[in-house]
């Protein structure tokens, strides 16, 4: 058992425009080199269209496409006597929020799209249909998991 104290939770203020914790944390993943201005007007703007085209709430639509590649279960390293087992464990409610985030960025980025406005709204309407590079990240995280689970009593 570690002797050093515990880490204080980062306490992070809801955002001005919707109130939400959930929509703060999201532009603050968003932001690059501390220019939050600019990250929140693409948030803002990603979760306008998206709202606009999904016949939802912004808060609704956002807690959708988060929900739908959250991941349940993922594969962890464990070396048990010289052999290195890939051990299926379930994932804490932070850090499926923080992979899902991950997720869903690293997938806007990726996409083809002019500008990250464009590219977030397609990625989260893509999400909300079912397809899209997030959920084929978090279903492959799933089926990794799966194919592993003969190795779970290793946890």
């Amino acid at each position: 058992m570690s002797r050093r104290r515990v880490a204080k939770k980062h306490v992070i203020k809801p955002d001005s425009k919707f109130g939400s914790v959930l929509i703060a944390k999201f532009i603050n993943h968003i932001m690059n080199s501390g220019k939050k201005s600019v990250a929140e007007n693409i948030v803002y703007n990603a979760l306008e269209k998206l709202a606009d085209t999904s016949k939802l709430t912004v808060d609704d639509a956002f807690n959708k496409v988060l929900a739908k590649i959250k991941p349940v279960v993922e594969v962890r390293s464990r070396r048990v006597g010289g052999a290195t087992y890939q051990i299926p464990v379930e994932v804490r409610p932070e850090r499926q929020l923080a992979l899902a985030m991950r997720w869903l960025i690293q997938a806007a980025r990726n996409r083809s799209e002019k500008g990250m406005i464009a590219q977030l709204s397609a990625e989260m309407l893509d999400i909300l249909a079912g397809r899209g590079e997030a959920v084929k990240k978090c279903i492959d995280t799933k089926k990794m998991a799966d194919a592993n689970q003969a190795f779970a009593h290793f946890r």
